[in-house]
């Protein structure tokens, strides 16, 4: 019998991806979803999708979603902006979301947490496996978030009946998820710079951007990749438990740079750790300021296990997702 899926979240990118993947499963027959915003699935060319606009925060309609439904898939999450305000949405609207899903003896609970659930460890070189304690990092409010819900999770889980399946992607990136490139200042700055000043960019090489560079590796995942993984969740595939997501390949912000047509400098370890030690101490400093903490340390996570148990097999590397997410930038070319 086709699987029932309820999934909130089901606007933002990786939102969307997943709906599409959910859409193409001859296991699924009918997927509801629910986020703040207004939405038209038909708009998507979504034939099996029925939408309700409510908030995570109220339990009367997050029951009322999740009742039931064979799978619940959580996606509703702040992320940019993940602060104090952030705090009550993202903490107790998934609270509210899996104790409900319990309460309604779904199969299965699939949820979209974070490498940053991990809070940047120092593991000497060794890549995090899925061992690794998710305990977040204080003073980085997103990962302090993401390691908060997990255990938030772990306690509605006591004692009921449904199985979680839980994915730590990296960065996720690619044509609908420019999170990468929209959070680094020079880029969010030339974003939002009116046509003529980029103009004389591209007509100028010397004018171009530069961005620091400390040398330290990071991962990225496709959207489209996360949400086949998500996908082999909502059918069961595997067992429960964690799974780290990431593409094959590692970049640095030279490669960045070089993706945007920037140019890229050497920035000393020390200099990237004094600034976000003046970031944890400066009360002034806003939320998105303290993603700094991505720049210090390489986190980088072993995906044997979600290559083994879920077959999961990413269709796009790092690089290909990297420029992927640059040619969708408003005004790319090419």
């Amino acid at each position: 019998m086709a699987l029932t899926v309820a999934v909130t979240g089901p606007t933002g990118e990786i939102g969307k991806a997943f709906v599409r993947a959910l859409e193409r499963s001859r296991d699924v027959g009918r997927i509801v979803g629910m986020a703040r915003r207004e939405f038209d699935p038909a708009a998507h060319g979504w034939k099996r999708t029925e939408y309700q606009q409510g908030d995570v925060l109220d339990r009367e309609r997050v029951a009322a979603l999740v009742k039931g439904m064979d799978v619940v898939v959580h996606l509703a999450f702040v992320i940019m902006g993940a602060g104090d305000e952030s705090h009550e949405l993202n903490v107790q609207g998934s609270r509210n979301v899996f104790e409900a899903t319990v309460t309604a003896r779904a199969k299965r609970l699939v949820y979209a947490s974070s490498v940053a659930a991990y809070g940047f460890p120092q593991l000497g070189g060794e890549l995090i496996t899925e061992e690794t304690p998710a305990l977040g990092l204080d003073r980085f409010p997103y990962s302090a978030q993401k390691g908060e819900v997990e255990a938030v999770l772990a306690d509605a889980l006591t004692g009921g009946s449904t199985g979680a399946w839980v994915f730590r992607p990296c960065i996720v990136a690619g044509p609908e998820a420019p999170l990468l490139i929209d959070n680094i200042p020079y880029v969010r700055w030339g974003n939002r710079m009116p046509a003529s000043i980029r103009s004389l960019f591209d007509q100028a090489p010397m004018l171009k951007p530069v961005l620091p560079d400390p040398g330290v590796p990071f991962q990225l995942v496709h959207h489209d990749d996360v949400a086949t993984a998500l996908r082999a969740g909502v059918l069961g595939r595997g067992e429960p438990g964690a799974y780290n997501l990431a593409a094959s390949g590692e970049l640095t912000m030279s490669d960045l740079a070089d993706a945007l047509g920037y140019y890229s400098v050497p920035m000393p370890e020390i200099a990237i750790d004094a600034a976000a030690e003046f970031v944890a101490r400066a009360p002034f400093m806003p939320d998105e300021a303290t993603w700094i903490e991505a720049l210090r340390r390489p986190v980088l996570m072993d995906t044997s296990k979600a290559r083994s148990l879920l077959k999961w097999r990413p269709r796009h590397d790092a690089r290909e997702t990297l420029d992927a997410m640059v040619a969708a930038r408003p005004g790319a070319s090419g």
